[in-house]
């Protein structure tokens, strides 16, 4: 994951590579490199750390080159080390590859090229991919790329040099992101279009499948199999920092726009839709172990814990195991109840939270066993599970979490259905229609976007207003519990969120004429229930917001307005219910005037108590 960068022609192609990575930094990255090409080899610095610890080795390398990529890397196979860094290389050096992405069959690629005498020096998926071409290699680089690229399985954009033709870059694009630079004399590479614009504002978006070949000749593009395509050149007129945000107004609405991609990536290699089945290779409990636990303790902090109520339900319901869900920073002050049959889950984004760490290292000294889910490879939660469940959402950079959140509840999703499965547990029925259900997901969350106009309009009325409330039940509720914290974190307004059914222990006596109600539905066994609940808010004069899934007029029929999601199993509503959510809070937000990526009191890594 992270920053790509490529360059051939007629400047010196490592301060163009360096000044790419830097207007990448904003991507988040544990570790950069480069490869250049020149005197008969290939030539590769990389580091662990910042670029400034990069910088500090670039005096090993020949001045003079002209054609070279770059790297910074967001860990995802193997943790943040120089070994691990890219560029990665083929067994004799040859051939540098830098990647963004997933590879799902990497396993059984180095097995079986390890066979054939390749020697492997990083954990990485990555490293796969040059020994592949070495190994398709017959002195045509092009040729040979689209030869292995076939052959992986996964999510990835990579770029690749070869000091037997140095005079060529290739690169493929297969659902990462690929931007070509179109300058005077020289042509770029890069994953994103800030690390061109300083070189020109003539770009290609590389498609699906494209293959593309630079020289200092041109660049010339066509499918993997070969076909040739009509690139359509594009104009970039942003300004730098607009540029960095991929053309949004904030990074948070960049993030809420990238679920469907982040989604898709922690789905991918985890599903098997021909079986049903789910695959957590990462989790190494057996199935008798699982069925051996007596519970699952569930911890974390803030949007993580929302996240974790809705594994709770999940797991309890499809597994058939008690699940305790508990806040990080109360969990050690109630001596908790756990053992060696307890199976203890810390769900953090950053894999750093204080409170967090502090209840895993509580339970794991009374005999629990740790599943980490994180989104940071390396991290000390990570570090200190005995399994990670990693989220692949890529860097969040605002403060309040919305990819993040998705992927976390989706990442849960997959650990209730497979602890169902080892245990036998849940009805293979319903196992095979989640699974069709999670493959749609990604899709359906571009669709929830979709609402961005109406809710945008909406969120514009509600700027105005000091209180908001929020009601659901079951899994509604805990979306509700994100979607107030979500409202209040950026917009400042008081925002509650309550189960449905509490509003007559006490919140009613809240609800005036006009007072915003916003009421979850898309539950359809409860949907009667919380429509009573709709109702004794209306009879006080509140005014409603509904979500439902489509088709559901009668929820309408009890709203002011209402909100539909597309259809799909009532166990996987949340990670699309959230979206809206989300977009509502980012409008009230910029209605107000707030300062959206960096809210007032907070921090994006809670690291102390």
């Amino acid at each position: 994951m992270c920053g790509i960068v490529g360059y051939i022609g007629r400047r010196e192609a490592l301060p163009v590579l360096m000044d790419g990575l830097q207007r990448l930094e904003y991507r988040g990255y544990d570790s950069a490199g480069v490869a250049l090409v020149a005197g008969g080899r290939t030539w590769v610095e990389k580091r662990k750390g910042r670029l400034s610890d990069l910088q500090t080795v670039l005096g090993n390398l020949p001045s003079g080159c002209r054609v070279g990529i770059g790297h910074t890397r967001w860990a995802t196979h193997g943790r943040p080390s120089y070994r691990n860094a890219h560029p990665h290389t083929d067994t004799s050096g040859r051939f540098a590859v830098v990647h963004n992405g997933i590879i799902e069959n990497y396993a059984e690629l180095r097995a079986e090229l390890e066979r054939q005498g390749c020697v492997f020096r990083s954990e990485t998926d990555t490293e796969v991919i040059p020994h592949l071409i070495a190994s398709c290699y017959d002195g045509d680089l092009v040729r040979a790329v689209r030869r292995a690229v076939p052959r992986l399985r996964g999510a990835y954009a990579i770029a690749v040099v070869c000091q037997q033709e140095p005079d060529k870059i290739v690169a493929v694009r297969a659902a990462s992101p690929l931007v070509i630079g179109l300058g005077e004399g020289e042509f770029l590479l890069a994953s994103d279009i800030p690390a061109l614009l300083p070189y020109t504002r003539q770009v290609i978006v590389m498609e699906e499948g494209w293959l593309a070949e630079l020289t200092p000749e041109g660049v010339t593009l066509t499918t993997v199999a070969g076909e040739p395509v009509q690139p359509q050149v594009m104009r970039v007129d942003w300004e730098p920092g607009q540029a960095e945000r991929g053309g949004y107004a904030h990074f948070m609405l960049k993030e809420i726009h990238e679920q469907p991609r982040a989604l898709r990536d922690t789905l991918t290699g985890r599903l098997d839709a021909a079986t049903g089945l789910v695959t957590l290779s990462e989790v190494g409990l057996s199935a008798a172990e699982v069925r051996a636990l007596r519970k699952v303790a569930m911890v974390a902090c803030g949007t993580a814990a929302h996240a974790g109520l809705v594994g709770r339900y999940l797991i309890e319901r499809l597994a058939g195991i008690p699940v305790e869900w508990d806040l990080a920073s109360e969990y050690r002050y109630r001596e908790p109840l756990v053992d060696e049959h307890t199976l203890f889950v810390a769900v953090s984004q950053s894999g750093e939270t204080a409170d967090t760490l502090a209840a895993l290292r509580e339970a794991r000294s009374r005999g629990a066993r740790v599943l980490a889910v994180t989104n940071v490879v390396g991290s000390t939660v990570a570090r200190e599970a005995d399994w990670v469940l990693y989220t692949w959402a890529g860097p969040e950079i605002a403060v309040a979490s919305t990819k993040a959140y998705s992927t976390q509840v989706v990442a849960l999703t997959l650990l209730a259905i497979w602890l169902g499965q080892q245990n036998g547990r849940i009805d293979p029925a319903e196992a095979s229609a989640l699974v069709s259900g999670l493959q749609r997901l990604p899709d359906q969350a571009g669709q929830a976007l979709s609402l961005e106009a109406a809710v945008k309009e909406a969120a514009e009325a509600l700027a105005g207003h000091d209180d908001v409330f929020f009601i659901g039940r079951n899994l509604d509720y805990a979306v509700a519990l994100e979607a107030q914290l979500k409202l209040k974190e950026i917009s400042y307004i008081h925002a509650e969120a309550y189960a449905a059914g509490e509003l007559k222990h006490g919140p009613l006596a809240l609800i005036t004429d006009g007072v915003p109600v916003v009421a979850l539905n898309t539950q359809p066994d409860l949907a009667e229930k919380t429509i009573s609940n709709i109702q004794e808010t209306r009879a006080r004069g509140a005014f409603v917001l509904g979500l439902a899934q489509e088709g559901d007029e009668e929820t309408a029929r009890h709203c002011d307005r209402i909100f539909y999601l597309p259809r799909t199993h009532r166990l996987l509503t949340p990670a699309l219910a959230v979206i809206p959510m989300q977009l509502l809070a980012y409008y009230a937000a910029t209605a107000r005037g707030t300062d959206v990526d960096k809210p007032r009191n907070l921090a994006k890594s809670v690291t102390v108590e």
